[in-house]
């Protein structure tokens, strides 16, 4: 009963380690791919990034200049506005020397037909000019403070936004130990699978 087998001749041990080998060679082979794909967008990134830093940003730069320098000269002109508007309210009127007026030979006048006034009242508004509104706002202003000159800016609080505020640096401590016990438990459980 001696039926020979083909299989029999065959190492086994031989064709497990050439599929590893090819099956290794194209993980490799996928690895490197992948690495390659990464690097180009990581390379895109970078040169979008430069792009904008040399493109973009000097215009925006430009244009935020440009926008301080007419705000600068607009609240320049209305401190000079309102400084020249107090300075003639200060100012008192003085009398000058004017020339009497010399004798001329004037024509006769004629009749013309002018018509008689009415008795209509004319009613005066209270509502001031956007000026006048804000030279009255500047004078305020200085009246209130008085000889005390430019204000010190005070301090205030910081604004109680953000992640941490809420937690405060218990709960950061508390956050980053629980952060440490899910490493050394998944490091564990890695280690205790493999």
């Amino acid at each position: 009963m001696g039926m020979t087998n083909d299989f029999d001749d065959l190492d086994f041990e031989e064709m497990d380690m050439e599929e590893d080998t090819s099956s290794e060679e194209e993980g490799n082979r996928t690895f490197l791919i992948v690495v390659g794909i990464l690097g180009g967008i990581l390379l895109l990134a970078l040169i979008a990034i430069a792009a904008y830093a040399v493109i973009i940003l000097p215009g925006r730069e430009g244009a935020q200049q440009t926008q301080v320098a007419a705000i600068n000269a607009t609240n320049t002109a209305i401190v000079v506005y309102s400084e020249q508007t107090a300075e003639a309210k200060q100012a008192e009127p003085t009398s000058t020397n004017t020339p009497l007026p010399t004798a001329t030979s004037t024509l006769e006048p004629t009749a013309t037909s002018t018509p008689l006034p009415t008795d209509t009242p004319v009613l005066e508004t209270d509502t001031p000019s956007p000026e006048t509104a804000t030279v009255s706002a500047l004078l305020t202003a200085q009246a209130e403070e008085g000889e005390e000159g430019t204000p010190e800016p005070t301090a205030t609080s910081l604004p109680d936004t953000g992640f941490a505020d809420d937690l405060g640096v218990p709960g950061l401590l508390a956050l980053a130990g629980v952060l440490l016990v899910v490493i050394f438990l998944s490091r564990r459980l890695r280690s205790s699978s493999a």
